[in-house]
């Protein structure tokens, strides 16, 4: 009897899961960490949403098993979203399917269309499911640029060119996360071009669709004309609607690609709780302020955390979307590597980010930073930051006192 699993011997220790496991440990031992490692949101969601929650949950026939691909309010729901928030037409029926959150989504999905051998082309750095769906499902990866800039296009036209089998599957996220980058339209119009260009699926994930700041709200790929004959596209409502544990996604876009993810998702549950499902109805369906509510004070944090930080002496670059930062180790500490230095931060200075080199090879020199703690909180953790860089001899004289 082998003890090693083929799967297993696939999948390396997740390094951020290391950062973690101390976080947690020095919790339990009563210290106060500044948690900005994990991208949990801090808020609570709309009464309303939690009202209708209970009033479903109260209900004797609403405990049994719910619907695979969702239930049909809810799939009306997100087609309605796209319809207000993009101006794009689909079909609830055909076009929508309901996930447990965009990352069971993704998993799903690359379990649906993959076979062993397959070439999937991922951004380095990424959220590790972009690339480890597809390798718990075989494929093999091949990197791409996050940066969506001409080496991106010379990039993928490389790898089209001498990889072999041929790419089938190109994921693409923005917002970014973790590196926060965004695109416009004509980004995706180009990338829906070069999809059908070299008969490639395109997975989008748009989580963060509505974190975002300086008045440029985010585009959706289905925007542009033909997208749905090569593209489907995540959404959650994790962050717009700080409902991260409710575990509620959606899938959007090709019929065929749609039609793959229900069928195996039909073998694998049947659908979140259906209580969860009808308050997930009221939050797209009921009033919105939230929405803006949410983006006005992540944007706010951001601008706390990217003065307070430079004060301190870690200059960061501001990011334009999402709820993370991706900041660069300060340079006389880059040699220490994102682990280590996450490590040494977590255990001297109490403030928790996430390793870069957990997001990819091409992460390494960064870490990720969490908008999840309030404003002073951020101020106490640059202030925290500043005595860890004195004492490891970094020069931040002529640098005023953060907070």
């Amino acid at each position: 009897m082998s003890e090693e699993f083929y799967r297993m011997k696939r999948l390396p220790p997740y390094v951020i899961a290391e950062v973690n496991a101390m976080r947690a440990a020095a919790r339990a031992a009563g210290e106060d960490i500044i948690d900005l490692g994990m991208g949990n949101p801090d808020l609570p969601p709309p009464q309303h949403v939690i009202d209708k929650l209970v009033e479903v949950a109260t209900k004797p026939d609403a405990h049994g098993y719910s619907a695979s691909k969702g239930i049909p309010g809810l799939r009306r729901a997100q087609a309605n979203y796209y319809a207000r928030r993009f101006g794009v037409e689909v079909d609830p029926e055909t076009e929508v399917v309901v996930t447990m959150g965009s990352k069971e989504g993704l998993a799903s999905l690359a379990t649906a269309i993959t076979a062993p051998g397959d070439v999937v082309l991922a951004p380095n750095p990424s959220y590790p499911i972009h690339t480890f769906g597809f390798i718990i499902a075989g494929a093999t990866i091949r990197s791409v640029p996050t940066t969506p800039d001409e080496n991106y296009w010379r990039a993928l036209d490389r790898a089209m060119a001498f990889t072999v089998p041929r790419p089938s599957v190109l994921v693409v996220g923005y917002p970014s996360n973790p590196t926060a980058e965004t695109v416009d339209l004509a980004f995706y119009e180009r990338l829906v071009a070069w999809a059908k260009q070299n008969q490639v699926w395109v997975l989008s994930d748009l989580a963060y669709s509505e974190l975002y700041y300086d008045g440029n709200p985010t585009p959706s790929i289905l925007q542009v004309k033909g997208a749905k004959d090569v593209a489907v596209e995540f959404t959650s409502l994790s962050k717009t609607y700080s409902m991260a544990g409710w575990r509620i996604g959606f899938a959007v876009g090709n019929q065929k690609l749609i039609a793959a993810l229900t069928r195996v998702k039909s073998y694998l549950d049947y659908g979140a709780f259906t209580p969860i499902q009808a308050a997930a109805c009221a939050a797209l369906n009921g009033p919105q302020d939230i929405v803006q509510k949410n983006r006005e004070l992540y944007h706010k944090r951001r601008d706390v955390l990217v003065e307070s930080f430079s004060r301190a002496g870690w200059d960061i670059p501001s990011p334009r979307a999402s709820m993370f930062a991706w900041a660069p180790l300060p340079p006389a500490l880059k040699d220490m590597g994102s682990l280590e230095f996450s490590k040494q931060l977590l255990t001297e200075a109490k403030v928790a980010v996430a390793p870069g080199v957990g997001y990819g090879e091409d992460g390494e020199g960064f870490v990720r930073i969490a908008l999840v703690e309030n404003e002073q909180r951020l101020r106490q953790a640059a202030r925290n930051v500043k005595r860890f860089l004195q004492s490891k001899g970094v020069n931040v004289a002529g640098q005023k006192a953060a907070g």
